[in-house]
């Protein structure tokens, strides 16, 4: 007989509304808890096999201190919230969800980049204004829009959701750039692969998805930014740090690209000092972290964290970490 876990899901806000949990009600004895912070973190672990969370910091004091405690499972890829070493140290399995969210994101970089090349937003407030009932045309043309047809999108970090944009990009017509590792020497560069400065300088649409790093943090800072095309869009739904807001602002309002669309920011939820969110800032479109969640995302979450846990009671290692 399968013995039965007991868990704390500690931030199960953060997966948001209408997910269905039956399947992982039937496998484990689940505690859901909206938010944890603070001594929270350990009191609910205390008694509990198995933590379940996706953005709470999980530290080595409180992994130590939660005796029983044999499983984490993220419902998120990212990892570093955890103290991967000392739940090594401990033995402590971890295992995160991969690939859950690749149609909602594709779709919302496009949703972005459409919205950016369709000028959207500037023709909603000329209908609401009234400018196309004072019209003597049948169309408005206060703004210009662009095909993206023949234009080249430029990916940094081509894995699934690398792929699934460029995939995507070339279903609408435009030519891919994919780019090598930045700082990557020409000779060493594989022949489907572009240097990160070259992707700058030749596409019209950059589109990120790599993971942070400490290499990479301010990758597109202001030189990065003085070397894309003065009607470049950047597009950001990867990590915020990726990004140096103060530098794109400053761009944006000097009409150094075109436009940017971002959907992720360093610090969330932002605090009033983050520049983006200034007002009148021109051609940006900033979503509230909003690109994975669909309503078949969240679902996809869940179903994985179920999919991790029957593997783990079965002895199996499926999207293991440690």
């Amino acid at each position: 007989m399968t013995r039965r876990l007991s868990a704390a899901f500690l931030d199960f806000a953060t997966l948001g509304p209408g997910v269905d949990t039956g399947a992982l009600d039937e496998l484990i004895d689940v505690g859901y808890f909206p938010y944890s912070e603070g001594p929270d973190i350990g009191e609910r672990l205390l008694d509990a096999q198995v933590a379940l969370l996706n953005k709470v910091n999980l530290g080595g004091e409180v992994i130590t201190a939660s005796p029983r405690l044999e499983l984490i499972v993220l419902a998120a890829t990212g990892t570093d919230n955890v103290d991967v070493r000392v739940a090594g140290d401990r033995g402590i399995a971890v295992a995160n969800i991969r690939d859950y969210c690749t149609p909602a994101v594709v779709q919302h970089v496009f949703a972005l980049i459409l919205g950016l090349t369709r000028q959207l937003s500037g023709y909603q407030a000329s209908v609401g204004e009234g400018a196309w009932q004072r019209s003597k045309t049948f169309a408005l043309f206060d703004y210009p829009i662009r095909e993206l047809t023949g234009k080249r999108l430029g990916i940094v970090g081509f894995g699934t959701l690398g792929r699934g944009v460029a995939d995507a990009g070339r279903c609408l017509g435009m030519e891919v750039l994919v780019s090598a590792r930045p700082g990557m020497s020409e000779r060493d560069i594989s022949a489907d692969r572009v240097s990160f400065e070259t992707l700058l300088r030749q596409a019209d649409v950059i589109s990120l998805h790599c993971p942070l790093t400490e290499t990479n943090r301010h990758l597109i800072d202001a030189t990065a930014l003085r070397q894309m095309k003065r009607d470049a869009l950047l597009i950001n739904t990867a990590r915020g740090a990726l990004v140096d807001s103060l530098a794109l602002v400053e761009a944006l309002r000097k009409g150094a690209i075109g436009g940017a669309g971002i959907d992720v920011l360093a610090t969330e939820p932002p605090t009033d000092e983050e520049p983006l969110l200034a007002p009148g800032i021109p051609n940006l479109i900033l979503t509230p972290h909003i690109a994975w969640t669909a309503q078949e995302s969240r679902q996809r979450a869940i179903d994985q964290i179920v999919e991790n846990v029957r593997d783990y009671l079965a002895g199996g290692r499926l999207r293991r970490i440690i």
